[in-house]
């Protein structure tokens, strides 16, 4: 594939079926609090829990996709994504929903990090400021999606089947990453660095990351959504 909108396609369906996986939780949560009887702190546990790893993996999943590459480190994501809703889908304990979820939230960290960098890769020069844009909303895109998509799965097939939903949803963009998706012949030696974070740039990362955290903190104060009634 050496078109880069192609690319950039290709790459924003990857990233909404993350989103679609994250919401996942929260569009089942009446289901899950029928099956496994917890309570709302539970759940919500259960929602952070996928953005967790990323305190430890952020930055050494880049040096990994420096390392081994970036189409690999991302199919290593995607791989286990699958195998954390897999798990969720097959656990009747508490327990397993946590590891699944766990192991769904390293496979998204890893991914995420270096998508972003694919999506440089082919539009440093070039629309960066428009592919960025459209990449960056692929998340409220497949929030919505699952919002939409997963309740009446749930409604017939179980929170069981919502998640088997969203496994196989990202088992396409896994197909599709394989089949279409190739790095531009100059990404690498461009995407070479000393791994070193100065400290200006360090603050800027620190700041707009605590500004994102308390924007999403007041959005799910002020929006508890609750997509079905389980009763």
């Amino acid at each position: 594939m050496g078109n880069r909108w192609s690319v950039l396609a290709v790459l924003f369906f990857i990233r909404a079926t993350m989103a679609v996986q994250f919401q996942s939780v929260a569009a089942v949560a009446p289901l899950l609090s029928a099956d496994f009887g917890v309570g709302l702190a539970d759940i919500g546990i259960l929602v952070g829990l996928y953005f967790v790893p990323g305190v430890l993996l952020a930055l050494p999943g880049g040096a990994i996709g420096q390392r081994f590459g970036d189409k690999k480190t991302v199919l290593l994501g995607l791989v286990l994504m699958i195998a954390g809703s897999l798990i969720m889908a097959s656990s009747s304990s508490w327990s397993g929903q946590i590891s699944g979820r766990l192991m769904a939230g390293i496979g998204g960290v890893i991914m995420n990090v270096l998508m972003t960098k694919m999506v440089a890769d082919w539009f440093t020069g070039k629309e960066i400021s428009t592919a960025m844009a459209i990449f960056v909303n692929s998340w409220p895109i497949g929030i919505a999606i699952s919002l939409l998509m997963l309740p009446p799965i749930g409604v017939v097939y179980g929170a069981s089947g919502a998640y088997l939903a969203v496994a196989a949803l990202i088992a396409v963009g896994l197909g599709l990453l394989v089949g279409s998706y190739s790095a531009r012949a100059d990404s690498t030696r461009a995407g070479r660095s000393n791994g070193r974070l100065g400290f200006h740039a360090a603050m800027a990362v620190f700041c707009a990351g605590l500004i994102w955290g308390l924007f999403n903190l007041r959005l799910y104060n002020d929006f508890r959504l609750w997509p079905l009634d389980a009763s």
